[in-house]
Formats: C-alpha cells, structure tokens, sequence
C-alpha cells in the first residue's frame, strides 16, 4: 500500500513466505463478542539492526498494553535471547513464559531509509500468524510502530486498530478566572504534542473530520465565536463562518461534506446543518426547547442531540433531513453531548445524577444503557476511529474541594480499561482523529 508523500508501506508476501499463516483454529485470539475475557500475553522482542529498534518494540508495547487486551510480558524474563528475526523461534522458550504470541522484528537502512520487517508468530500452534515489511524515511520510525501495533491488534482481535491516530484536544494553562485557552494536537500515545492556535483568543471544541486530518473549532477574539477549519498537517486555516448564538463547534458528516451544530436566533436555540463547502445553512429543528450537541450516525442518515424539550436535558435521535424525533434517553438525570459510535453500535453521552458526573453508552434505541467512568466532573467523550475506546476529560476537586487540574483519559466500551493519558499542561475537550491515511 502506498502512503502519502513520504511513508510506503508494502507487503512482504515474498521475503515472508516461508511459513504458512495462522490456521483459523490458532489460540491467539481474543473473541471480542464475549463479555469478558482475559488480556492476551504477548512478547515483544527489540527490533535488531538498528538503534531505533529498541524504541519501536517499546512503542508496540505501549500501545498494546494500554489496549487493555494485551499483557506485554517483561523483556527480562525472556528465555531465548538474541532472536534472529528471519528464522522461527525456539517455540518451547516461549511457551515457558506464558507467551501466547511473540513479536520480532528487523531494521536497516537502505539507500538513506529506515526498512522495516516484522512477524507475529503464534506461540501456541508454532506457526506465524502474520507478518509485514514496510520502507520509510528514518524520522517515521513512530508512526511505523503505532501501524505496527495496528496489524497485531487487527490480527488477534478481528477489528481494525487505532494507533495510528491523532487527538486534537484544548490545552489549558492560567488561574481558573483568567484561563488561556489553545488548541493541541498529540498523536494517540501523547507522544509530538504541538499547538495549533496561540492563545492569543479563546479557542475551544475542537472537533475532527472523518475523512481528512482537519479540525473545526471555535475561537473567540473580543466578538462572536468564529469557526475555523484548519488542516493539522499544512497548518493551512479558513473561516467557516461567525455563529452567534453559538457554543459549540459542529460536527461533521461521515462523508465530511456536512457539519450540524446548534445555533440561538430569536430566543430558540436550534439545530442546522451547513455545506462545508457551499456554505449553505439550512435549519433541522424549530421547537421552544434548546437542541444541542448534534451527532451524526455513522451512516449519516440519523442525528442524536441533546434537548429539554420534554422538562428535562434528554437525548433524541431523528432524521438528518430533519423531522421524525423520538426520546431514546429515560434513565434519572440529565443527558448531554451525544457522540455515535462509528460503528454505529452505540451512543456515548455524559449523564449528571445526583451531583455526579458520568460517561455512558446506550445502543441507538436508547436500551443496554451502561455507565463507564463517573467522578467530579466527567464529560467530553469522543470515540477511537474502531468504536472501541473513548476518551474523555475528568477533573476532579483539589484539597480546598474546589476544581482542580483537568486530564484526559481513556476507557474502553466494557469498562474495565481507563487510564490517564498524559498531557503537558491540563487538557480537555479531546477529539479522536480517523486512521491516518496510508
């Protein structure tokens, strides 16, 4: 497959072809339709041949490990040491340790790039499960670790991986009543943080296309919030339009043609929906209640938004032409900032009960309502581009029961899995980018 500019990534079939893949009846496998089951152990070896080998089996590491579906095994219990990349391993070494799978991997420089191969043998039958080999510029050595990562996580559990990702995110710095405000981007593992905005204004909501590595967010300057949608990699940035009315930025279509969002005019806060392109407006809902926090389902046919309609903050799903509103949310409390999965399996929300903050999921007809992480203050989630994880921001109240420092955080859809995801300032307000392209 070729990647874009300068990332090529290739096939191997030839150089691999040695051992048969996996037969369908391997054990390095996680049923993921199961309610619980336990996290696979795998042994990642340092790549040999070049000094960045050693930091790539690290990266693979961590993304697996923060999956909550892996156990890396220590390197310091390995039994057989200096594996050679290009031959099958000592099999019953590896089972000694508990190993399910085991990771190896080669480095060279060919004609000033970084060749990288690797194998995923399946320790249990004996047999490699899948292998790859990739040739990039030497300062890719990341981002071939997180594709890496990818294939192994694709491999064992059957659905696509999401390391190979981005998250935009609002970086806050300052006293409480005197907070700057900017937009950040990192990749998933937290690693290349840089700043897409000064903080010479306010700059908030940053959300990600589906399609492209763009963001919309909003900014305000001293008048009305202003939209901008700007390409992460080109740094190039436009003016989608000035909102009053507005307090969060839109959402985009599946397809990236369209945005929803919410606006305030005549004293009725309303859903619309805006041709990215064509600039035109045209509006969704018309009720005395406040509708906000559209979300477009992962086919683009439906929207979920928040609205008290009905006396209370509830969630309701209709049509993206508009019309055909229904409730889906009947639980206690009060439901907010709606996303859809892009599986189209689920629907995360922020609930607040009792005082309490909350981060849930429900199917689209609003039943299997589960709650995966509450606090002081929990809210924002946005979801990997598999549907599998969501991240979100908590903050919680410092020693004079006050709010405290914001962080982000990850869970996965059973859980189990949350951990903080580590930011170089407070952070909120995250937003997961597609898989980026190959």
């Amino acid at each position: 497959m070729m990647l874009p500019r300068h990332l090529r990534t290739a096939l191997c079939a030839a150089a691999l072809a040695f051992v048969a893949a996996a037969p369908a009846h391997a054990q390095l496998t996680i049923d993921m339709t199961r309610p619980s089951f336990e996290p696979v152990p795998i042994a990642i070896v340092d790549f040999s041949g070049d000094r960045v080998g050693a930091d790539m089996a690290t990266v693979i590491r961590n993304d697996l490990q923060n999956s909550g579906l892996f156990r890396s095994i220590p390197p310091g219990s390995f039994i057989q040491q200096n594996v050679d990349a290009n031959a099958p391993p000592r099999f019953p070494d590896w089972r000694g340790i508990g190993a399910a799978g085991l990771v190896v991997g080669q480095v060279s420089t060919i004609g000033g790039n970084l060749k990288v191969d690797f194998r995923l043998w399946d320790v249990v039958v004996g047999q490699q499960a899948t292998g790859l080999s990739f040739t990039s510029q030497p300062n890719n050595w990341r981002r071939l670790s997180h594709i890496i990562a990818d294939a192994i996580y694709k491999r064992v559990t059957g659905e696509e991986g999401y390391f190979d990702t981005r998250v935009a995110y609002v970086a806050e710095t300052g006293p409480l009543n005197a907070r700057v405000k900017r937009i950040a981007i990192m990749d998933q593992d937290s690693a290349n943080n840089r700043y897409i905005t000064d903080g010479s204004s306010l700059a908030l909501t940053p959300r990600f296309s589906p399609t492209l590595q763009e963001i919309v967010y909003m900014a305000y300057a001293g008048g009305p919030p202003r939209v901008y949608l700007q390409n992460v990699d080109s740094g190039r940035r436009e003016l989608l339009g000035n909102f009053p009315g507005m307090s969060f930025a839109p959402r985009f279509s599946p397809d990236g043609t369209k945005v929803a969002m919410s606006m305030s005019a005549d004293g009725n806060t309303d859903l619309y929906e805006m041709d990215v392109r064509g600039r035109n407006l045209r509006r969704l809902t018309n009720t005395p209640g406040i509708d906000t926090s559209p979300s477009y389902s992962n086919t683009g046919t439906q929207i979920v938004f928040n609205s008290d309609r009905g006396g209370t903050q509830q969630l309701y799903v209709m049509s993206s032409s508009g019309g055909g509103e229904r409730r889906v949310s009947f639980g206690d409390g009060r439901y907010a900032t709606p996303v859809w999965s892009p599986r189209g399996d689920y629907i995360a929300f922020t609930k607040i009960t009792g005082g309490q903050f909350g981060i849930g999921i429900m199917r689209p007809d609003g039943s299997g309502e589960r709650m995966l992480s509450s606090g002081f203050l929990v809210e924002g989630p946005t979801w990997a581009p598999n549907g599998r994880v969501l991240m979100f921001f908590r903050q919680e109240p410092n020693s004079a029961g006050r709010a405290g420092s914001v962080t982000l955080h990850s869970i996965d859809i059973t859980g189990r899995f949350e951990r903080q995801v580590p930011t170089p300032t407070d952070a909120s307000d995250p937003a997961w980018s597609p898989l980026i392209p190959q």
